[in-house]
């Protein structure tokens, strides 16, 4: 019988893929394009440093939990780009089979925890959720605004689109941040009036 401790070295072996997992969007310096692991890192950086911006009354650890497993499915099932929605046909459906298969390699009630912290996560209901998803639209944003607008130039994306896509989880979760990132595309699509 496998005992809990190996589980979770098992589970810990495995989420290592997802510094594999290559994003669309670009590191700010433009090196190279960012892991589905860095960005989860950073997202966690982004819920400690802005959580007196989140709509709600949140639990910043428990936000942090989000960010760091929200993206663990991508190891089964791809990061799928956000601007790119013909891509996400089945997605769903490869996460949830992802989420069943990569927290079950945990032991209970871990297992259980991260699963439904992730499930929390994709449904967006709970004032920690929506600020957790309100981080991870603001973040390629800002990556998009300090890179001449990285993935909204090279998947052709006009304000228009940022604004109905991006706008409601944002806003959502943490009214002032969309408000930076509305005026940050904003400025954007000014400098180059031909994308907008």
């Amino acid at each position: 019988m496998t005992s809990d401790l190996e589980r979770q070295l098992d589970f810990l072996r495995e989420i290592d893929r997802l510094k594999s997992i290559v994003r669309l969007s670009p590191l700010i310096d433009r090196s190279r394009r960012e892991n589905s692991a860095e960005h989860s890192w950073h997202l966690a950086l982004y819920a400690l440093v802005l959580a007196e911006h989140a709509a709600g009354n949140v639990d910043v650890l428990r936000v942090v939990k989000m960010l760091l497993i929200h993206d663990i499915v991508e190891i089964d099932a791809g990061d799928v780009p956000f601007h790119l929605p013909a891509t996400h046909v089945g997605q769903a459906e490869r996460e949830r089979l992802a989420a069943e298969r990569i927290f079950g390699l945990l032991p209970e009630p871990q297992a259980s925890e991260f699963h439904d912290l992730w499930r929390e996560f994709e449904v967006a209901e709970s004032d920690d959720a929506r600020f957790a998803k309100a981080l991870d639209r603001f973040q390629p944003m800002l990556h998009n605004a300090a890179t001449d607008g990285g993935t909204w130039v090279e998947c052709g994306v006009t304000l228009e689109q940022i604004t109905t896509r991006c706008r409601p989880p944002i806003e959502g979760g943490a009214p002032a941040l969309w408000e930076a990132a509305a005026r940050m595309a904003g400025e954007h699509y000014r400098n180059r009036p031909d994308e907008a």
